[in-house]
């Protein structure tokens, strides 16, 4: 089935497991916490102990959740906490380079769902604001005592959350009384280069009965090579005797990457007598990623004559363009909250909390190219695609044709000179962003024990402030022309080596590397000589245009009554969240910036309701429903734009200040079976209809928020985000998890985790002009998502074998447009530890074994667009605690 197509198995599942037993009952679970569960989960023991803490808290949860306990990340070769969370029921992530990035809860766009950090919401301002979802890569797993994946929302949750709200809960020094110290050391290699995989992590803490401290750092690094081909466009044939379509270039990369993870965290507690309790926590995490990129482009529709099609090529004098960079990606997040908890006798709590969040990401690329000279300048080339993932090129010198300036195939060429490049023509683009946003939040929680019944309510505030540019690339220096004006002549030909591609996919040919840090280090000097003589100007690396300044601010309060009968229980309430948006930015109308602002304001009013039902002693029921709220990315609605006043119609290039939010109505309910031995077996079903998706389009600006001078620009053509309509995602989620204590031993040590999600969705977009498109799928959104773990733990021994897939899914960032589709890969990885002492524990990971390969494809798999691979990984060291 292709994504987004309409399944009705999946669909009638979802809708009858959602109305089974539509009866009202009310709740026994009177807790407040952010996260609907126990705020703490700390288990320091074996696999079967981590599965009971989370089973456990499961059962007890008012809201549908799905929680991940301590121990459980260590015992799985998952290095930040989105691959952790990955295991978890109908959890999918979205990778860069192989390393795991981005959560999509039930198959749903990342934007879907929202973050918490000890129930603080944070708000992600990724690839220039580009994604207000969270970067999980940027969290590691260790700084966590628990994650909890709240899939039905109460009213004391935020309501930015379409399928999910996750709640990443920090570690409490006063878990454990006394002094105890805990870490790892590892190290390892990627199977692909070589590479050096290294983590160390380290956590103190002290607690008496009155005051625990805490203090820990992790560091995780890792070099690899990804391999990756890539196709810009495919012509199709214009006529029955055309013979220059099929693939528009053969786009050969390479990338040498190191990036490394670092968290510091540090926390205090002070509780004088039970029920009162004071803190200050403070965390600080870093990824960043320098990345060098060697590419050729083969640029076969630019050949100066041939043919070309799918399946093979032959062609003469085709340009080859360069393109090399050594770049930087940052992101850091700074956050800091101090907070109390107070708990009467009278069954009285009260819990408050500030907050401080600052999320700085940036991107500096200086992308050097230059191109083969025309004619002479250029290989001529055949490729075959018999397998359409790799094309195998053949080269050949050009020599002159027959008659005057044509060209002809000569004789087969050793190999590609990567000294041909034209230096006189080599330009650097320098590509750039930053996103900065520093948040405040006040977050108040009240709950009254009355008998049987609890009533909360809260409140929010969150002042945002937002700054930065979409991803620019507008400026450029010509390097080659320039250089010899401020005397430091620059040859992009004089950085080949002589070392060469360790490359994993056939190619035909062999490449070298190009040194790209002396090339680096030589463009920053030329650049800042360039910038001394006047001929390049840094500032405009960002355009005015692309720049955008907003503030956010979110008043929030609830109302909530849990109520106990016995078997049965019910929590409902409603939540009230005033919204409001100001936004400033500058308009270049012909050559003149025009200073535009624009201010939105939203109040909504979010109802839910969650029902638990024990149908017997260890079999529980529920059924809930919400509505919730998506709003757009910074980005996406900023008022910076290109506004060109003399076509007809006029047309705008920017973001849509006119966006409105996402909003859904949900109902979710499960079948949880308690099995003996901490095992359970659940089936849920969930649906979601969605109003104002969004998705790219060209269409009428439909507003006036870029009116100036007495100009109406409403009807003039944007180029933009917009609102599509009847967006529904369903699915079911079935879940087992088992030890298998009644087989005789050493059977009895095996147990098994499992979980298998079924999706559909799909959205329509606006009608416009008579046109609307219907039945598009959502970005991300995958069949299947499979997970699967076969343990053993004795003797001392744990060792665990999982496996993880998931289907092809439509791929477009920042919403629809690009076309593009992603083929499904599965992941198997084996963990083993060895309890050497009680302090000691050996381990070693090897991650991806089924050297699972990225691919991206337009229509279908004989048109791949990008293919990419970097390897398995491994991983040894030691795990202490004292």
């Amino acid at each position: 089935m292709r994504k987004g197509q309409f399944n009705p198995f999946v669909s009638s599942a979802a809708i009858a497991c959602a109305l089974l037993y539509p009866s009202l009952a009310l709740a026994n679970d009177a807790e407040v916490a952010e996260a609907s569960v126990d705020a703490e989960i700390v288990v320091a023991g074996s696999i079967s102990e981590s599965q009971a803490a989370s089973v456990e808290e499961k059962r007890k949860a008012l809201n549908l959740v799905d929680v991940a306990a301590a121990d459980a990340v260590g015992r799985f070769p998952d290095q930040n906490s989105a691959a952790a969370l990955s295991r978890l029921p109908a959890v999918a992530v979205q990778r860069d380079q192989g390393q795991e990035r981005y959560i999509q809860v039930r198959g749903a766009p990342n934007r879907w769902t929202s973050v918490m950090i000890d129930g603080v919401p944070m708000i992600g301002v990724d690839e220039g604001g580009d994604s207000r979802a969270f970067r999980f890569d940027a969290v590691p797993a260790v700084l966590l005592s628990s994650m909890v994946i709240n899939k039905s929302l109460t009213p004391a949750l935020q309501a930015d959350a379409i399928v999910a709200t996750i709640d990443l809960q920090t570690y409490s020094p006063l878990a454990r009384k006394g002094l105890h110290i805990d870490g790892d050391i590892g190290y390892g290699f990627m199977d692909h280069g070589n590479g050096e995989q290294r983590q160390g992590s380290l956590r103190l803490s002290w607690a008496n009965d009155v005051v625990g401290i805490v203090l820990g750092g992790s560091h995780y690094r890792r070099k690899q090579l990804t391999d990756n081909r890539e196709v810009g466009l495919y012509d199709e044939p214009t006529s029955p005797s055309d013979t220059t379509f099929g693939p528009t270039e053969i786009d050969i990369r390479q990338y040498q990457i190191e990036r490394w993870n670092n968290g510091l965290f540090a926390g205090i507690e002070y509780e004088p007598a039970a029920g009162q309790r004071i803190y200050a926590k403070a965390i600080f995490t870093e990824f960043s990623d320098d990345e060098q990129r060697n590419q050729y482009e083969l640029r076969l529709d630019r050949a100066a004559s041939g043919f070309r099609n799918l399946s093979a090529g032959d062609l003469v004098s085709v340009p080859v363009r360069g393109s090399f960079n050594y770049g930087e990606y940052r992101n850091r997040n700074y956050i800091g909250t101090i907070g109390g908890d107070l708990e009467t006798d009278s069954g009285l709590k009260v819990s408050a909390k500030l907050n401080y969040a600052r999320t700085d990401n940036q991107t500096y690329l200086p992308l050097v190219q230059a191109s083969t000279g025309s004619g002479l300048g250029s290989p001529s080339l055949t490729y075959d695609r018999s397998d359409p993932r790799f094309p195998v090129v053949t080269l050949y010198n050009t020599i002159a044709g027959p008659t005057a300036g044509t060209f002809a195939r000569g004789t087969a060429a050793t190999g590609f000179n990567q000294r041909s490049l034209s230096a006189a023509g080599a330009i650097m683009i320098a590509a750039q962003q930053q996103t900065v946003s520093d948040s405040y939040t006040v977050k108040l929680d009240i709950e009254k024990q009355l008998g049987n019944l609890t009533l909360s309510a809260g409140g929010l505030f969150a002042d945002r402030t937002i700054a930065g540019n979409n991803f620019s690339f507008s400026n450029v220096a010509a390097l080659g022309a320039l250089g010899s004006v401020v005397n430091q002549p620059f040859d992009v030909n004089a950085y080949v080596t002589d070392k060469p591609w360790n490359t994993q996919f056939p190619l035909g040919f062999a490449l070298n590397y190009i040194d790209n840090r002396g090339m680096r280090r030589d463009i920053d000097s030329l650049v800042a000589k360039l910038v001394a003589a006047g001929r390049f100007d840094p500032e405009g690396n960002i355009p005015l245009t692309d720049r955008y300044s907003q503030t956010e601010k979110t008043y929030a309060g609830y109302v909530m009554a849990s109520a106990d009968l016995g078997k049965a229980s019910i929590t409902g309430g409603v939540r009230v969240e005033h919204y409001v948006l100001g936004n400033r930015g500058t308009a270049r109308i012909g050559a003149v910036n025009t200073p535009l602002a624009d201010q939105r304001s939203y109040t909504d009013l979010f109802p839910s309701l969650n029902a638990r039902i024990e149908l017997a002693d260890d079999l529980v029921f529920r059924i809930g429903g919400q509505r919730g709220v998506s709003r757009p990315a910074y980005g996406a609605i900023r008022i910076g734009s290109s506004i060109n006043d003399t076509a007809s119609p006029g047309t705008v290039g920017g973001g849509n200040p006119a966006l409105a939010p996402e909003y859904t109505w949900g109902l979710d309910s499960s079948l949880e079976w308690y099995l003996p031995g901490n095992g359970i077996l659940a089936v849920s079903g969930f649906h979601r209809w969605v109003n104002n998706v969004f998705y790219q389009n060209t269409q009428a600006v439909g507003s006036n928020v870029f009116n100036s001078g007495g100009v109406d620009r409403s009807s003039y053509l944007l180029t933009s985000t917009f609102n599509g309509t009847n967006g529904r995602l369903y699915g079911v989620e079935m879940n087992f998890q088992q030890r298998f204590t009644f087989l005789p031993s050493p059977l009895d040590g095996f147990g098994f985790q499992g979980n298998l999600t079924l999706l559909g969705g799909k959205f329509d977009t606006q009608l416009v002009n008579g046109s609307q498109r219907k039945g598009i799928p959502f970005p991300g959104l995958s069949d299947t998502i499979a997970n699967a773990s076969l343990y053993f733990e004795k003797y001392g021994l744990s060792a665990r074998v999982s496996y993880q897939w998931r289907g092809d899914w439509f791929d477009s960032l920042g919403g629809f447009g690009s076309g593009e589709s992603r083929r499904g890969y599965d992941n198997l990885d084996v963990s083993l530890r060895y309890k050497v002492t009680d302090n000691f524990t050996v381990f070693a990971d090897a991650s991806n074994l089924t050297n699972a390969m990225y691919v991206a494809y337009e229509d279908s798999m004989d048109k791949p667009t990008e293919v990419e691979q970097i390897g398995a990984r491994y991983m040894f060291g030691v795990r202490f605690n004292f």
